[in-house]
């Protein structure tokens, strides 16, 4: 193999420039090379100069141009900067431009630093708060939940389990396996104004009415008969859960046949089925801002999916019984609760690790005085966590099936505060009820038990809490400054225009409130689910909630209440807009309820 050590000697000089000028004869006199050489030098330094120079005024073409125009600067000017170099140059140029620009906007009158300060910092500091995952918006306070305007729409379906919300539409599902697709009205007060410049003199006939029940746009049904079919694209049992992503592309579903079906958003067409989960879906919620997709399981498991590619991605394990609800926010990170074991664990899924934090504590019942002497006090253990939602990346609420509404940190184990008894006590069976005797003497045994929490709902990074049950009223909670309570604020709608004074103390139920209560309800039946999303840019506008009703729990049929299947929208209006039209009395088609005080 030849090389430079084999290679002969003749063959291992260096050839020449072919571009040199080549000698044609050899000399011997150094004096005269040296001056050569020098000579070729300088003939080749200013050539390579002037290439380098070259380039850069090739890519500083544009920015001189239109420096010169706006600069009124000339070609004369170049002279005099011949010999800076081209990162001087550009440096020059940018600051000639920034300085025209600085003179535009001085003879417009602009003032950046009030710009910023009015239109773009108080924004900043919301966005940068959100992204941190923190509660920096009161809203509580300045809702009129009171003056809220109720309207109920049903399908002829079964109780409704779940409902979710990308707006302006709304998703319900119900134990006969429907699948439904809703169009929200607009409130009167997020229309624009009409122009006054249109208005006529000839007498014209006034504009109809803005609608007010929601239109059904879609409805898809499953069949029971194909459970045994593992091709049949859509539920064979019960659907418990949906969810809709907030782009508006998917639609999610989980049912008692353990399959979680993804569907287009657009037509209900169904995209991909999976058949992961060994039992029931339970509960179904999407990241924030994105298609990562949470599950929940009867199974004990959590599963994590990809929707942009249509793909399981993990499963995590950790829970002692049935994870009943879940739940998500911005981070990459979600919160579950695990029905009779009693926990709530967020699990951190990028660390894959998970936190634990354990309830089962009892609230005692104050004591009743009775001639000087105190009854025993009685406690209303908690069995099971049935709710989760995050109020913050910091801070969640569970509701449990002793009526207790939680407060948690996660960085304590145990609750930061609980409300009891937040829907009040169930009454025992009147002895006909009890005994099928046709005119019973039995004492009934047993006492009131507290109606459970069946649905709960927060506005996120707010301090705005709501929670449903069967006592036919959706409550309304908010955090308190320092986030370590849990304040009774009211409840949604009224009762045919009537006004109320009444404070909401732990969920008890005495004084006028009772009254009402027997009077009339502003939903009757089991509050199975609760959406809620504000109206105009930041909530301008106000509030809409949205409640799934149905006459049973969404998981079973323990106990069976009056009312009717379907859904019910509130539109709670800003306390500014009610004032603004006077306080306007009847405003809903059906309104019920009032706000403590």
């Amino acid at each position: 193999m030849s090389s430079f050590f084999t290679v002969p000697a003749s063959q291992r000089k260096r050839k020449r420039n072919d571009t040199a000028p080549a000698s044609s004869t050899k000399r011997r006199n150094t004096g005269n090379g040296a001056t050569r050489n020098s000579e070729k030098a300088a003939t080749r330094r200013p050539d390579r100069d002037e290439s380098i120079s070259g380039s850069e005024s090739e890519d500083d073409a544009g920015p001189a141009r239109i420096s010169d125009v706006e600069g009124g600067v000339g070609s004369s000017s170049e002279s005099d900067h011949e010999d800076e170099t081209g990162a001087e140059r550009r440096l020059r140029l940018a600051e000639r431009y920034l300085e025209n620009i600085q003179g535009e906007v001085d003879e417009a009158g602009f003032d950046a630093a009030e710009i910023d300060r009015d239109l773009i910092a108080e924004r900043l500091k919301e966005d940068v708060a959100e992204t941190k995952g923190r509660l920096y918006r009161r809203i509580a306070s300045d809702l009129a939940f009171d003056k809220s305007s109720q309207t109920q729409f049903r399908a002829d379906t079964h109780p409704t389990t779940s409902i979710a919300t990308c707006p302006p539409y709304v998703y319900t599902v119900s134990k006969d396996l429907t699948l439904i697709k809703w169009e929200l009205p607009t409130p009167p007060a997020s229309l624009p104004p009409s122009d006054p410049s249109k208005v006529t003199k000839h007498k014209t006939k006034p504009p109809p009415p803005p609608r007010r029940r929601p239109i059904q746009l879609i409805f898809t049904k499953g069949n029971k008969s194909k459970s045994k079919d593992p091709t049949y694209q859509h539920h064979t049992s019960s659907i418990l859960t949906v969810a809709a992503s907030s782009d508006g592309r998917f639609v999610a579903t989980g049912g008692a046949d353990k399959r979680l079906i993804i569907w287009s958003a657009s037509d209900l067409k169904p995209l991909r089925v999976f058949t992961q989960h060994r039992d029931a879906v339970t509960g179904l919620v999407f990241r924030r801002g994105t298609n990562q997709l949470y599950s929940s399981s009867k199974d004990r498991t959590i599963k994590t999916w990809s929707l942009n590619e249509l793909a399981y991605v993990e499963t995590l394990f950790g829970h002692q019984d049935e994870v009943v609800d879940i739940a998500a926010l911005a981070q990459e990170r979600c919160l579950s609760v695990g029905a009779r074991d009693r926990t709530a664990r967020l699990w951190k899924v990028v660390e894959e690790t998970q936190l634990v934090f354990r309830g089962g504590g009892g609230e005692k019942k104050s004591r009743n005085l009775n001639n000087g002497l105190s009854t025993k006090p009685q406690t209303y253990n908690e069995g099971c966590i049935d709710r989760v939602a995050l109020i913050d990346e910091d801070t969640f609420v569970t509701g449990s099936d002793n009526g207790s509404l939680s407060l948690w940190n996660i960085h304590k184990k145990k609750p930061v505060f609980t409300v009891a008894l937040t829907h009040g006590l169930q009454p025992p069976l009147t002895p006909t009820e009890a005994f099928s005797d046709e005119a019973p003497t039995q004492k009934v045994p047993g006492e009131p038990q507290p109606r459970w929490i069946t649905a709960l709902a927060t506005v996120p990074y707010s301090d705005l809490i709501l929670s449903g049950s069967w006592d036919g009223w959706v409550r309304v909670w908010k955090v308190s400054e320092d986030k370590k309570r849990v304040e009774a604020v009211g409840r949604v709608g009224r009762i045919s225009g009537r006004h109320l004074d009444v404070t909401i103390s732990n969920g008890a139920t005495d004084g006028p409130e009772a009254v009402a209560a027997e009077e009339g309800v502003s939903v009757r039946g089991y509050i199975n689910d609760l959406s809620v999303f504000e109206r105009g840019e930041r909530g301008k506008d106000g509030l809409c909630i949205v409640a799934a009703v149905a006459t049973e729990h969404r998981l079973g049929r323990w106990k069976k209440v009056k009312g009717k299947n379907g859904a019910v929208v509130f539109e709670v209006p800003r306390l500014r807009l009610v004032n603004a039209r006077g306080d306007e009395d009847g405003v809903g088609e059906l309104t019920n309820g009032d706000a403590g005080k």
